[in-house]
């Protein structure tokens, strides 16, 4: 079998549907994958291979730019690639302007399978808005009419995409965790300063929807410190925030950290949060359940497939300081350390039953399986 993939970005630019993909072709062996993507940097190789993975980006690394001639430009690649391939499935990576792309091609191939996967983490609100002109949100609604199988990384996506109009088989199957690795005793990312006190972790980018600011006003009179890991677009902004609340000393912001070193950050949390406002799934909390650090989120997206309140976590308000502060109190407190060591037990468990990649893989091979396909389109 043969499938292509599009995706608006792969390795090395890293985010949690790219490692999605990575870890779930990486697990098939009997499929043939190729990609198409956007070259984001002048850098980037134009064609090379990744894993199982034949990639090749297509752009001059001008960004934004790229993104928006990627469907045009994709399809057209794809088309001269079916030629010669004769694709039994075409994947599309979320429906953005991967979806666009592998939309074109389906009109101009019928027959070939599409595969739509769900793994968009924004306001769904605002994604419907960046389309609200005709012709664009006439097509962003076939995405979905034409999509022979939609695969959702939650339930709160399944819900978007029968709202969207899908009339085919729609599947929730999410992401996994890395856990292989075991825990590291190198403490050697904190100074003195941190290892003697009680540490709040996140892994974030930094951006609104991740609701750090919330969690840096929750931390003013609690005695801990705050471990940020992550970069974006209010790095400046958050650090003022911290500044002008006068507890830079508390919070730590380490800018971003490569996946295989986020290990030694969770190996000194004593809580880990993120307090979103909105959110596809949330890999960062199962990365931190699978090395049983406690979870403090909000109940939005598809966080609450895994969260269960005060049995594999705890949920916090949206936009509340005041509740966020309440629930790292309430875990810290010796008082309650039994009870928490249970809720980090059963979360571990969970993860460990349903969020591993192995598992997953064998998900997503069975839905090519179902597929089938036809290379004659």
């Amino acid at each position: 079998m043969k499938v292509l993939i599009f995706s608006t970005a792969y390795f090395p630019h890293v985010g949690g549907a790219e490692v999605a993909v990575k870890e779930i072709t990486n697990r098939i062996s009997d499929v043939s994958f190729d990609m198409i993507t956007v070259r984001l940097n002048k850098e980037d190789a134009k064609q090379e291979k990744i894993g199982n993975i034949n990639v090749h980006r297509i752009g001059w690394g001008l960004g934004r730019a790229d993104k928006l001639l990627f469907p045009f430009r994709a399809v057209s690649l794809a088309r001269k690639l079916h030629k010669k391939e004769k694709y039994d499935i075409i994947w599309s990576i979320m429906a953005s302007f991967s979806g666009f792309a592998a939309l074109f091609f389906k009109k101009k191939h019928p027959k070939v399978k599409f595969l739509l996967t769900l793994q968009e983490g924004d306001d769904l609100k605002e994604v419907e808005r960046k389309i609200n002109y005709p012709v664009i949100k006439k097509w962003f609604k076939e995405i979905f009419i034409k999509a022979d199988y939609v695969q959702c990384i939650s339930n709160y996506l399944a819900e978007w995409a029968k709202k969207m109009g899908v009339s085919c088989p729609v599947e929730v199957v999410p992401n996994g965790t890395n856990l292989q690795f075991p825990m590291t005793n190198d403490h050697s990312i904190s100074n003195d300063q941190f290892l003697n006190s009680k540490v709040i972790l996140t892994t974030s980018r930094l951006v609104e929807k991740n609701g750090i600011q919330d969690l840096i006003k929750a931390v003013i009179e609690l005695p801990v410190k705050l471990i940020i890991c992550g970069d974006g677009e209010l790095e400046s902004e958050l650090k003022q925030l911290a500044k002008d609340l006068k507890i830079e000393d508390k919070v730590k912001f380490t800018g971003f950290i490569e996946p295989k070193e986020l290990e030694k950050y969770y190996a000194v949390a004593d809580v880990f949060c993120r307090p979103s406002l909105t959110e596809g799934l949330g890999n960062s909390f199962l990365e931190a359940m699978a090395y049983n650090v406690p979870v403090v989120a909000t109940p939005v997206g598809g966080i609450p497939d895994f969260l269960k309140d005060g049995k594999t976590g705890w949920f916090c308000k949206v936009k509340g300081p005041e509740s966020i502060a309440e629930k790292i109190k309430y875990i810290l407190d010796e008082k309650n350390k039994e009870e928490v060591e249970q809720v980090v037990d059963n979360a571990k468990q969970m993860v460990l039953e349903k969020y591993n990649w192995k598992k997953i893989a064998v998900q997503i091979n069975n839905i090519f399986s179902a597929l089938g396909g036809s290379a004659s389109g």
